[in-house]
């Protein structure tokens, strides 16, 4: 592939770590502005070079970082303007909600083990007492000459663990116009309830919501499963795909008279994912209740399924051990053999991957895939029409202090498995470390944007500066 090499513009500095970066324009105005979400409760949008408040939630944000030492993923996840927003003043929110810390679903961590059925078939009893947090989702409006003001809760999310919740989690589908929430598998490691592969979990899905359909449904229940939500709100929903542990976000890329749709899925051990989808069957969810309650399944042909938790990527999802012989080398077991098995051709494959060791030349050790966006302008002519996506930060021992990653790939005609490249920067970060936390867009696709954080530690404040990707 062809080697890119772009400079970083910063637009904005010293502001909390950015979860979210698109564009949209104000109701009155006649420009896009950039908007930037923070893990903590801050919505700013630059305007004139000037950075300003949009929206602060921050009393509404659950404490974070107590418990783990700073890192966190809980927090302000999702934020998604509607596609009329410059005529309703529509957008949505998708945050964890104050005041609701709970033990978590288990008492310690979980690893498999494939000598031990029990470990492989965990069951998360007692939801309403032990689990880790509730995320919501919310409908708010920005009247003419007003403050932002919440509508209506769309939906209530008990979450076992307090990772894997989604970044980038709400987007409006220009295919369908409607709202797009991507969940996380609920957290821990290697999904110890098996929540992706399970119709009735809202964990680990992909979930398109009809924000049309007028349900004013006062404090909607906090639920983990669709069967428990009220039929007015199952008919909003539809279930795009399933087979999700953790996904940035959802791209767009308009071909010809169809979208393509992209979506990044984070890794356990070994690899990180792109996946790519164009014509797709969603299914509706009063369709998979209804199932449910008759003891059968939903026809699901057509139906994406991403293959976690038997599947990582390319790979049957492995336990790694160190190699006792021989301390240099790692020992690799499957963990869910006849899961991988039984979806070994069910799932959709990836359009590419990359690994968390790689020793080929110009590629790079990964960590955590945090962003993945389609780049359509022409100012930076080698990447039009790629999938530009990003890594935390790559694993070399050499990279001290910290530095993330930006890449490119291409979609190949046939389909079939691509390789990638890594897109060099001209940015001197100095000697502070530089984790590349999210990407995002403007309206058509022309400009990338890329947040960055100087440490892991959401209790850290004030570390983050947004770039523009330019030539």
């Amino acid at each position: 592939m062809i080697k890119v090499k772009v400079s970083l513009r910063p637009i904005v500095s010293k502001v909390n770590l950015p979860t979210v970066l698109k564009t949209a324009i104000l109701p009155g105005d006649s420009k896009e502005t950039l908007f930037i979400a923070t893990q903590i409760g801050e919505i700013f949008y630059i305007r004139d070079g000037v950075i300003r408040t949009f929206l602060d939630i921050r009393p509404r944000i659950i404490k974070l970082g107590a418990s783990g030492g700073g890192y966190d993923e809980r927090g302000l996840l999702g934020l998604a303007f509607h596609p009329e927003f410059y005529y309703n003043g529509l957008f949505y929110l998708y945050y964890s909600v104050a005041g609701t810390q709970g033990p978590g679903a288990l008492p310690e961590s979980f690893s498999p083990n494939p000598c031990d059925p029990r470990t492989l078939n965990l069951r998360w009893i007692n939801r309403e007492t032990q689990y880790d947090h509730i995320d919501t989702m919310e409908e708010w409006i920005l009247p003419s000459n007003g403050r932002p003001q919440k509508r209506r809760t769309l939906l209530n999310l008990r979450r076992p663990f307090f990772n894997h919740n989604g970044v980038n989690s709400l987007n409006f589908s220009p295919e369908t116009g409607k709202l797009i929430l991507t969940t996380g598998d609920g957290g821990s490691g290697y999904d110890p309830f098996n929540l992706s592969q399970n119709d009735m979990e809202i964990a680990g899905k992909i979930i398109e919501i009809d924000v049309v359909k007028n349900t004013f449904i006062q404090n909607p229940p906090v639920v983990t499963r669709f069967n428990e939500l009220p039929v007015p709100i199952q008919e909003t929903l539809t279930v795009i795909a399933k087979g999700v542990r953790n996904i940035p976000g959802i791209s767009f890329q308009k071909f010809y008279n169809q979208y393509i749709k992209y979506v990044g899925n984070v890794g356990q051990d070994l690899v990180e994912s792109i996946f790519s989808f164009g014509q797709n069957k969603p299914i509706p969810v009063t369709r998979l209740v209804q199932a449910f309650l008759m003891n059968s399944e939903a026809d699901q042909e057509g139906f994406i399924n991403f293959g976690w938790r038997a599947w990582e990527g390319v790979f049957p999802t492995p336990i790694i051990r160190g190699c006792s012989a021989n301390p240099t080398l790692d020992e690799k077991t499957i963990a869910y053999y006849d899961e991988a098995v039984k979806f070994s051709v069910r799932r959709l494959q990836p359009v590419t991957s990359y690994f968390h060791k790689d020793q080929r030349p110009d590629k790079f050790g990964g960590t955590a895939l945090t962003g993945v966006q389609v780049y359509m302008g022409n100012r930076i002519p080698a990447l039009t029409g790629s999938v530009v996506f990003t890594d935390l930060a790559q694993k070399e021992e050499s990279q001290s202090p910290a530095r993330g990653v930006l890449a490119y790939t291409r979609i190949r005609t046939d389909c079939k498995l691509n390789d990638f490249s890594v897109i060099q920067t001209d940015y001197n970060f100095g000697s502070g470390s530089a984790y590349y936390v999210s990407l995002g867009t403007n309206l058509d696709q022309t400009t990338v944007y890329l947040g960055l954080y100087g440490s892991m530690k959401v209790t850290d404040f004030n570390q983050g500066t947004v770039f523009e990707i330019i030539p």
